[in-house]
């Protein structure tokens, strides 16, 4: 590693930068792209995507969130769905793709950190049950609440026939594999706001799913 690698690292302060940070930080040299390529090709630096940025292993002062890269290689975007629901610990399945929520297209990115893939949600739902959440190195991500995540999950299904009460608990317990101590923790109330902004039966059934079960347990804890 030279004089020059450190120099980057000194004028480039955050571990994950984007293409005009790296040209300004390089703009001595008569071909700060042919420069960046030298970079890359020693794999000083990484690129994620077209303009996104990171410092390779020898300069990398902390680990990179993954969870970050997804919401600033497409956005506006935050992580939800299959990852967001085993990050929060709501199903025992890991999901190796991290899955976000856009309102863009969907999209899916192929990258050195592993695949990133963003579902389309209505512009009415998207700015709801957002949670901001602090990484190691005092950057945030955006990412969905627990029953936020859920909720964008059971909207996107497609392939499960979920059109009763019966077959949206067979969704979850077996399928998703949610515990159902979880399922009757959860505010039925949210489910409704979420039924509306996505006007969605699905989530309405959830929502009366849930009033159901937690009146089930509270007739049980009587007896």
């Amino acid at each position: 590693m030279g004089q020059m690698d450190i120099n980057l690292r000194k004028t480039i302060q955050s571990d994950i930068f984007d293409y005009q940070a790296l040209s300004d930080a390089l703009k001595e040299y008569a071909s700060p792209r042919d420069k960046i390529s030298d970079l890359l090709k020693k794999k000083i630096i990484v690129r994620i995507k077209k303009g996104l940025y990171v410092f390779g292993e020898t300069l990398r002062q902390n680990p990179v969130p993954r969870e970050l890269l997804a919401n600033l290689i497409y956005g506006p975007s935050y992580v939800s769905l299959d990852y967001a629901l085993h990050f929060h610990g709501f199903v025992p399945e890991r999901s190796e793709a991290l899955t976000s929520v856009c309102l863009g297209r969907s999209r899916k990115f192929s990258t050195p950190f592993g695949l990133f893939l963003y579902r389309s949600i209505p512009a009415s739902a998207y700015n709801t049950g957002m949670l901001r959440i602090e990484t190691e190195s005092e950057r945030a991500f955006l990412m969905a609440a627990p029953d936020k995540a859920l909720a964008d999950k059971i909207v996107m299904e497609r392939g499960t026939p979920i059109s009763t009460q019966k077959e949206m608990l067979a969704f979850l317990t077996e399928d998703l594999r949610v515990d159902s101590g979880i399922l009757r923790s959860l505010d039925s109330r949210r489910f409704s706001d979420f039924a509306d902004a996505f006007r969605s039966r699905k989530l309405r059934l959830l929502s009366a799913l849930i009033k159901r079960l937690q009146h089930n347990n509270q007739e049980t804890s009587h007896e």
